[in-house]
């Protein structure tokens, strides 16, 4: 019989110490036996307005540590069905973003040929195409929640093709989504040109934008996502600068006017029963919040997003 893996109890040993991994859980050395991999993407070199997000996963692993393993809003248990733990930061190359996404795509073909899921602890939006790529190799083009204050369709940034603003249409492009499955939520604030969020529009892609859900649940939003993706696998990456600055305000391109916690909390449980094949939390950049509201946050959106992976149980 399998022994799951679980978090170190906060009754066992203070949760002011222990290991810095995600809730405290072990840390592995080899994908062997595990059903949800955690790791962290260190990088910020594809911003272009505040760095730091290369703090991000080892602050949100530090803040995870008040959060205990049963969710008393679902009653999801992850820890009693997968086998999860955190393998640790990928070693990216500091000095070039074109190598860093070259690891982050070798890393995860590796880990999805184990049949692992992973949750990636980001780092920018950048780490998003690579690990597409690598998603979409396995399963096809894929679903995709984009949850996010920014639709990342610019062409190229300063020059480059692959950033943290121009993934959803390398993505596209490449064949990598699937259009007509594909959802942004939380989309604000202001553009290069008119047509910044409408041409994502034209592809196929369904969006959401914050001024049409301010004051809404989105529970209603979220189940009518889950029920046009139906079975398709589906990968969610969330973008911490989609919720309210007041909210989250360790972010490099924050946005006013954007989801409130709980709204983000809602759209989360309502995915519940998705095939998600992956998901990823990126931008956070704690330089920008010294009180570490912004990781705690990111820390529990990453918990309940492991409450909403296939065969997770309930209580």
């Amino acid at each position: 019989m399998t022994i799951l893996n679980q978090p170190i109890s906060g009754n066992d040993l203070a949760r002011f110490s222990g290991p810095n991994t995600f809730m405290r859980l072990p840390q592995a050395d080899t994908l062997a036996g595990l059903d949800v991999a955690v790791l962290g993407i260190p990088m910020d070199i594809g911003t272009s307005w505040r760095t730091g997000a290369r703090f991000g996963p080892k602050h949100i692993r530090s803040e995870s540590a008040i959060i205990r393993p049963y969710n008393m809003a679902t009653f999801a248990a992850p820890f009693d069905s997968l086998q999860v733990a955190d393998i640790g930061d990928l070693a990216i190359n500091t000095f070039s973003l074109p190598d860093s996404l070259r690891i982050i795509r070798e890393s995860y073909d590796a880990i999805l040929a184990q049949d692992v899921t992973p949750m990636a602890i980001g780092g920018d939006h950048s780490i998003t195409l690579p690990i597409l790529r690598a998603v979409a190799a396995k399963h096809g083009p894929v679903a995709l929640v984009h949850v996010d204050a920014h639709a990342d369709v610019n062409d190229e940034m300063f020059g480059e093709k692959e950033t943290h603003g121009t993934f959803l249409r390398r993505a596209h492009e490449e064949r990598l989504i699937v259009p007509d499955k594909t959802f942004q939520i939380g989309l604000r604030g202001s553009g290069y040109a008119a047509g910044d969020f409408t041409e994502a529009k034209g592809w196929g892609v369904r969006q959401f934008p914050a001024w049409e859900l301010w004051q809404q649940n989105l529970t209603l939003i979220g189940a009518q996502i889950r029920k046009e993706i139906g079975d398709h696998p589906v990968y969610i990456t969330f973008d911490i600068d989609s919720l309210d600055p007041s909210f989250a305000p360790g972010t490099g391109t924050p946005e006013i006017g954007g989801l409130t916690t709980p709204q983000a909390l809602q759209l989360i449980h309502a995915l519940g029963g998705v095939n998600a094949v992956g998901c990823d939390l990126v931008e956070v950049s704690p330089p920008y919040d010294p009180a570490g509201t912004t990781a705690l946050t990111a820390a529990s959106l990453l918990f309940e997003l492991l409450c909403i992976m296939p065969g997770v149980t309930s209580r």
